[in-house]
């Protein structure tokens, strides 16, 4: 008989499912086809629905932004899937790829594609800056970035490790960034927040 002590010391043993095993119960309808899933670490995670103006319209100018600055030096894909590994593939709100649509015929953008990813938050802070950012740094991605609409600040994080992201910066909306892969293209962090609307 298991004893509170006893279920206190048993550790669960999850099931995680591949990406292949993924894309296998979307074909065989197992997922509502209008929800939002994601596979990260072998977890289905269900995406925040339904999606609000000022979150959409901070993935908009996002892509505006980059695809101006970048212009045929790189691909920028909105809420598309990337895969990770054979646990993970999130579909992040910007990903920053190598500039070839037909590379990506038979594969989502792995992490050797992939120069920056970028999440907009306006009610997941947090999982954007702990689970989301641990997933993407196990997987070596060098450059992410989380657009926090409500406080109006950049998140920047940079060298990854198997345990997280080492150098992690807080930017003002004054302050000007560069993707790590395009040094030479400077953005004011303002560029990449929706102006605040008046009441």
């Amino acid at each position: 008989m298991l004893t509170a002590e006893s279920t206190t010391n048993t550790t669960l043993n999850l099931r995680l499912w591949t990406v292949a095993e993924y894309h296998r119960m979307a074909e065989l309808g197992i997922f509502p086809p209008d929800e939002r899933l994601e596979l990260i670490n072998g977890q289905i995670i269900k995406k925040m629905s339904p999606q609000g103006t000022p979150h959409a319209t901070g993935i908009r100018l996002l892509q505006i932004v980059l695809s101006n600055c970048l212009g045929e030096q790189a691909l920028v894909q909105t809420q598309l899937p990337i895969k990770l590994h054979n646990y993970s593939e999130p579909e992040p709100d910007i990903a920053v790829v190598k500039n070839d649509v037909l590379l990506y015929l038979q594969h989502h953008p792995q992490p050797d594609e992939i120069y920056l990813l970028v999440e907009v938050a306006d009610t997941t802070l947090k999982t954007d800056c702990t689970l989301k950012a641990n997933e993407y740094a196990q997987a070596a991605i060098a450059d992410y970035w989380v657009v926090d609409l409500n406080n109006r600040k950049l998140h920047v994080f940079r060298q990854p490790t198997a345990t997280g992201y080492q150098n992690q910066q807080v930017l003002e909306p004054e302050t000007m960034v560069s993707p790590l892969a395009f040094p030479h293209i400077t953005i004011k962090v303002e560029q990449l927040l929706p102006p605040v609307m008046p009441f």
